[in-house]
């Protein structure tokens, strides 16, 4: 047990490690060949965070284990919301006044309901994939149609404090000095770690699920979704101490929607996903929950205090001791 705990802990270090350099490799690789910042901001860097889950869930359909891909999903998403925006509201405190994100949010409550709808079909097939690749496709075109005008809007009434030609310095990774040889070293070290990490992760996942006698979707739900959690936990603290809420809030919706419609809608492609009664009658519904419980912060601007941070954690440390039970 000792040793699949330390070859999964291993295998999700070099994930991590690898899903970040492959958006490193990715993002400079497509400015140094003319590809518009804005446009790689909203899909080479959105896929590239997403990259590790995206591999576990390939890996585990692949291994005969899809219940981690699944549990990986609803478990992330439960733990951005709960773990992700609970933490750094315990440490400083997320007020949300000058944040504005009903518009992405209303979109992440509707991909969650259709994709709960999808799951009582029993399965997750390449036809259940496509309709939210689908979805997917039509929010990346909604958000890089109003960032254009917002950008334009923006340039013309002179409200940029720190104009550029195209907005490089603001996409996660980008390095205009980056020499080449660096590019190609982070972009195969990316395409190399997260294969290999997301199968020592998964190998060791289901040796752990076999041994507890669990299903592999509570592995899944716990174990791999927190850990594949992490970047977005520790992006959200500095993006909290910096007071930059919106950037907080952002990175989980924005997670959470990619995991519910580009995750599980590729990872359908490759093998049929079942979903348990179990994840039916509750994981699911918690999902939903932990989603909703933002509503008065995100339309009312509530500001999430240390208090309500407190109770976010509480209840994922309650969901959690349910799960083990």
């Amino acid at each position: 047990m000792l040793m699949d705990i330390a070859k999964a802990s291993l295998g999700l270090v070099i994930l991590l490690l690898a899903g970040d350099a492959l958006v490193k490799g990715a993002v400079n690789l497509a400015l140094r060949i003319g590809i518009p910042a804005l446009l790689v901001s909203l899909t080479i860097v959105a896929f590239g965070t997403s990259a590790p889950e995206l591999l576990v869930s390939i890996d585990a359909i692949l291994s005969n284990a899809p219940g981690i891909a699944l549990g990986n999903v609803i478990g992330s998403n439960i733990a951005n919301v709960l773990m992700v925006l609970g933490v750094p509201a315990m440490i400083t405190g997320l007020h949300m006044g000058s944040c504005d994100t009903r518009k992405t949010y209303t979109m992440m409550i509707i991909a969650t309901v259709v994709f709960i709808g999808l799951a009582f079909t029993g399965r997750f097939t390449p036809v259940d994939g496509s309709i939210l690749l689908a979805m997917l496709a039509f929010m990346l075109w909604d958000s890089f149609v109003a960032a254009r005008t917002h950008r334009r809007e923006a340039r013309n009434a002179a409200a940029l404090a720190r104009p550029s030609e195209d907005g490089i310095e603001d996409i996660e990774g980008a390095d205009t000095s980056l020499p080449t040889w660096k590019i190609v070293m982070y972009l195969g070290l990316g395409l190399v770690g997260l294969p290999l990490g997301a199968d020592i992760l998964v190998d060791s996942s289901v040796s752990i699920a076999a041994q507890l006698n669990v299903p592999d979707t509570v592995i899944g739900l716990t174990l791999v979704a927190i850990g594949t959690s992490l970047p977005e936990l520790a992006t959200t603290v500095m993006a909290a101490i910096r007071g930059q809420t919106d950037v907080a809030l952002g990175n989980v919706i924005g997670s959470n929607l990619f995991n519910l419609l580009a995750i599980i809608g590729i990872a359908s492609f490759v093998g049929p996903i079942p979903v348990e009664a179990g994840t039916l009658g509750f994981d699911l519904w918690v999902m939903l929950g932990s989603s909703l419980i933002l509503l008065p912060f995100v339309f009312m601007k509530w500001n999430m205090g240390r208090v309500w941070g407190g109770v976010f954690s509480l209840i994922y440390i309650g969901y959690l001791i349910v799960l083990v039970a």
